[in-house]
């Protein structure tokens, strides 16, 4: 494939929520259905801008996701916030420390890499008992400055997820808005003149801590993109289901959804 060096291109590794679809122990129509768009592994995406290959989150399923699409070299992580479905999966990352014999940068707000250090003391403090290969990780503190990966800049955008104050981030053209329930107004001017947003929209019942479908159309309509795809998806909500009635430029994305900008 001829890729542009101006060109950013996305995968969508996963698409569901904290429990992921099938859910354990769940039998409704979504957990068992055929459709393989309603099987979500937790969410997290893959994007390459220019030459520069960043990955968003480090899910519960970062193995099996990165084997599926041939995700074999790295540049950056970024994360969102510390839920357990955006980072449990920060071991696998020491396979590409091995691939590129080199650290691998984090970037993430304060709050996030503090629960980081916490949760995984042993990628970032040496202990002489456990000889074994930890991820080599340098931690980054980004705050709603732009920084860059490379050569390549990338936009935090400061978002809500209920009380907890997460990031979105705008990559060019593309912005990736996960987890979160309100978008403050300072951070709407960094999502105009979008060609793709990709937000959360849970189910169509409302939620605490995250945008409905409703809700996240309605976000759409104000932020005005070419084209949105809805992400974090619940096992409420069924991927053909959920596609009957959404206005044009609208759709759920799903796993393994790939698009170039």
């Amino acid at each position: 494939m001829n890729r542009d060096e101006g060109s950013t291109e996305v995968i969508v590794l996963g698409s569901g929520t904290s429990h992921g679809i099938p859910m354990i122990a769940c039998t409704c129509a979504v957990c068992t259905s055929t459709d393989p768009r309603d099987i979500r592994t937790r969410p997290s995406i893959w994007v390459r801008m220019g030459e520069r290959r960043i990955l968003v989150d480090t899910g519960p399923e970062l193995r099996q996701q990165c084997v599926t699409h041939k995700i074999d070299t790295l540049d950056a992580v970024l994360y969102t916030h510390h839920h357990a479905d955006h980072v449990v999966g920060l071991d696998d990352l020491r396979r590409y420390n091995w691939l590129m014999e080199a650290p691998l940068p984090c970037y993430a707000n304060q709050l996030t890499t503090q629960h980081l250090e916490n949760m995984f003391g042993y990628a970032f403090k040496a202990d002489s008992r456990s000889p074994h290969s930890p991820p080599k990780l340098q931690l980054k503190v980004i705050d709603a400055e732009p920084f860059n990966v490379g050569d390549q800049t990338i936009i935090p955008i400061p978002l809500l997820h209920g009380t907890l104050p997460v990031l979105g981030f705008r990559f060019g053209r593309f912005a990736y808005c996960t987890d979160c329930n309100s978008i403050p107004q300072e951070s709407l001017t960094l999502l105009e003149n979008l060609d793709v947003l990709m937000i959360d929209g849970l189910r169509r019942m409302p939620h605490p801590t995250h945008f409905n479908l409703e809700q996240a159309v309605e976000m759409a309509r104000i932020i005005k993109p070419r084209q949105t795809y809805f992400t974090h998806i619940a096992h409420q909500l069924g991927h053909a289901e959920g596609s009957e009635d959404l206005p044009q430029g609208m759709a759920l994305a799903y796993d393994g959804l790939r698009f170039t900008i």
